[in-house]
């Protein structure tokens, strides 16, 4: 993969009937907007409001731009569609450029299911406004009225057949205006594109060995870079004698700033040779500080916290007679990500860029910026695709690493990647989370009370700020790490999922935020829901089981929601759920609904579960999901989403812990963090989409996890006889299980 050469985005292109990219008056827009409390345009036109930041037409053909990061979740495929819609042209006929601070807008980080619902609306009433705007170009052109005329092909039609180019009819900045609070939209009834099972454009590369990430980039003249890392938190490097380091062959200099280690070479064998004889003459000083593993969720509701009640109602008049009480469990969890973290980045005119596979270029140049001491308009971010994300790993870190070495060799392209115990060990873990339940049912099986309680962390350290990042954490003048502040509900961070969707009588949540934890903590898919929505459908299937009812039932019962409603009949139908049906030997269904953040999409996963009762190994033989995310771009796209969705919960719910001593972490490799592995992947997984024409998109990148944890777990429950509340539901814990 060879370095991609770009245009400045304020750059001007003169003529030729050129549309460009310019966010000047951006943040002026949404300010004034905001002031005035004045109706904003949809999506992310709202803090980037021209038309010619998200559509550019040109000699080059047309292109739509994003600011969101591609990782894998098929958005690039589905931006393509949607201006192809609404600008009446082939798929083909679009390019699609993402996340790059040179070019495209700031749309923050790519997370929590908000590429469709900000990204993917502002592209489709860009599009829609263009059209318009054509269109009235040519009607003046012509001397026609413009509802006399259509569009088709990328041209504009008169009645008599005259075609209009939309390249001819683009001069100047005419698209270089702001967008209108409402659009035209196209009928959903006559859509040709959207709505279409278009193959995915980044699936080639990857299945080819093309050059499809960060990790294959190449440029001409670069050299390698490896990290020696301390061996835990806060160690301090005491000694390090580099003079046989420097002379290994191919080495071209060894960089040491504070806590922060490195060596570059010619060819990347030679710098993981050097890299292994540099942590060699490396000396460490050590100190524990690491809590007992084996009473984790003691450790963390014994943790200082903030306590906040963030629901409430009450109805005095209705009270329970039976009541359930229990206690959940998460423990810190990995990414996983296949490949190591990595990054290029080269200083070139005074001015840093970095390729990098972060979810949010703008934030990260930021805290980049601020690690090297110099302003923003000083480092520049290409987001390339990395493999294995969806979440704050090690991407932000690597991307500081390779800016803070390439700043020694200026002129020349650096590329490092992290090894893999190096992402095992130092990436920000997914939060461990504690959660209590206690509920209460009245004479006719329905919950009259609720009560839930959880403990976590904000689940959100991403740059920023400088301190986020490793090196400017182990530089030797280092960067102060941010305070952890909560995310605001309603999308939440820990607390993400925690208020109930059902509808009871009487509820009391409570967050419990935990401002510092012992290990490295942030963002990882779903953040706080995938914990919170196990636990709560868990609990339901738990009180359905008190109850006397049947879990679908008794969900619906809870249920006011008609699309909420839809999906869990949809999914139940689907799956062949019964009332009273009872699993083959060995095996057990299980059920679970959410809606992700309780305002993005809605999805129900019915599972089978099977377990060899003689060693406690779980398998999932089969899961059937029902979603609805509102008006339907790519369907493949979806199910790609919803099923990886499904594989990955299944491998945090069955699998995955990291486990440290009272100094290390210690699960650094794939046989001390193991995860899904091939021979466990489930017979059949089926996504069952719910279609809603001219419906909002509501993303469904993250709508899956929590469903699928507790679907499982319910599966595994009536599987063994047992019920399990702390995550992972390892084999051997279903073994002790059904051996007691």
């Amino acid at each position: 993969m060879n370095g991609p050469v770009y245009l400045d985005r304020r750059q001007v292109l003169a003529g030729g009937g050129a549309l460009v990219v310019s966010f000047s008056l951006s943040d002026a827009f949404a300010q004034e907007h905001a002031a005035a409390g004045a109706p904003k345009p949809p999506g992310s036109l709202a803090t980037s409001p021209y038309l010619d930041a998200w559509i550019r037409i040109d000699a080059d053909g047309i292109t739509a731009f994003t600011g969101k990061a591609e990782l894998g979740q098929g958005f690039k495929t589905a931006f393509q569609q949607i201006a192809a819609e609404e600008l009446d042209v082939p798929f083909e006929a679009i390019k699609v450029v993402t996340a790059d601070t040179g070019r495209t807008a700031n749309e923050g980080y790519t997370a929590g299911s908000h590429s469709m619902q900000d990204s993917g609306t502002a592209i489709l009433h860009a599009a829609a406004q263009v059209r318009a705007l054509l269109i009235a170009e040519a009607a003046r052109r012509l001397d026609l009225p413009a509802e006399n005329l259509r569009t088709e092909n990328g041209s504009v039609v008169a009645p008599n057949g005259q075609r209009l180019g939309y390249g001819d009819l683009v001069a100047g900045d005419m698209l270089h205006v702001q967008a209108e609070v409402k659009s035209n939209l196209k009928d959903p009834a006559t859509y040709k594109v959207m709505g279409q099972p278009v193959p995915r454009v980044d699936i080639p590369a990857k299945v080819t060995g093309g050059a499809a990430y960060v990790q294959d980039m190449r440029l001409p003249g670069m050299v390698h870079a490896r990290l020696v890392r301390p061996p835990s938190y806060g160690a301090q490097l005491s000694e390090c004698d580099t003079s046989s380091v420097e002379k290994l062959p191919g080495v071209v200099k060894v960089v040491r700033n504070g806590n922060f280690l490195a060596v570059i070479a010619k060819k990347e064998f030679q710098a993981i040779k050097a890299m292994r004889a540099l942590s060699a003459v490396a000396k460490w000083n050590e100190k524990p500080a690491l809590p007992n593993q084996n009473d984790l969720p003691s450790v963390i509701t014994g943790l200082p916290s903030k306590d906040s009640v963030i629901f409430e109602v009450s109805d005095p008049a209705v009270s329970g007679q039976r009541t359930l009480e229990a206690t959940y469990t998460r423990p810190y969890q990995s990414h996983g990500s296949i490949g190591p973290s990595c990054a290029v980045a080269q200083l070139n005119n005074d001015v840093m860029t970095v390729w990098t596979h972060t979810q949010g270029v703008y934030p990260d140049r930021q805290g980049v910026a601020e690690m090297l001491r110099v302003p923003p308009a000083k480092v520049r971010l290409i987001h390339v695709e990395g493999s294995g994300c969806y979440g704050h790993n090690g991407a932000d870190d690597a991307a500081a690493d390779a800016a803070l070495i390439a700043r020694e060799l200026p002129g020349t392209p650096v590329r490092v990647q992290w090894m893999r115990e190096q992402e095992h060990g130092w990436e920000p873990y997914g939060p461990a989370m504690v959660t209590k339940l206690k509920a209460s049912l009245d004479d006719s099986g329905a919950i009259a009370s609720w009560n839930f309680e959880v403990w976590s962390n904000t689940h959100s350290m991403r740059p920023g700020g400088g301190g986020c990042l490793l090196a400017a954490q182990h530089m030797a003048n280092p960067l102060a790490i941010p305070e952890p502040k909560p995310l605001p509900l309603p999308e939440g961070g820990g607390d993400r999922n925690a208020i109930p969707i059902y509808k009871f009588p009487n509820a009391h949540v409570v967050h419990h935020f935990i401002p510092s934890m012992p290990v490295r903590i942030s963002a990882m898919r779903a953040l706080g829901a995938y914990h919170n929505v196990f636990s709560i459908e868990s609990f339901m299937t738990e009180l359905a089981e008190l109850a006397g009812a049947d879990p679908v039932e008794f969900r619906l019962k809870h249920l006011d929601d008609p699309r909420a409603r839809d999906v869990v009949e949809k999914a139940a139908k689907e799956f062949g759920w019964q009332k009273e049906q009872k699993a083959p030997q060995d095996r057990g269904y299980g059920f679970a609904f959410a809606r992700y953040k309780n305002l993005a999409a809605y999805c129900a996963i019915a599972s089978e579960v099977e377990i060899d009762r003689e060693t406690g190994r779980p398998r999932l033989v089969r899961a059937v999901a029902a979603v609805d995310s509102g008006q339907v771009v790519n369907p493949d796209g979806i199910i790609n989403q919803v099923e990886g969705a499904i594989l990955q919960s299944m491998s945090w719910t069955l699998y995955e812990a990291v486990t440290f001593d009272d100094t290390r972490i210690t699960s650094i490799d794939w046989q001390t963090y193991p995860i899904l592995r091939f021979d466990g992947i489930p017979e059949k997984v089926d996504v069952h989409i719910i279609n809603r024409p001219g419906q909002p998109f509501l993303g469904s990148g993250e709508t899956g996890q929590g469903p699928a944890a507790a679907s499982v777990a319910n599966a595994v429950a009536n599987a063994a006889g047992k019920r399990l509340r702390d995550l992972p539901l390892t084999r051997i814990k279903i073994k002790d299980a059904i051996d007691a």
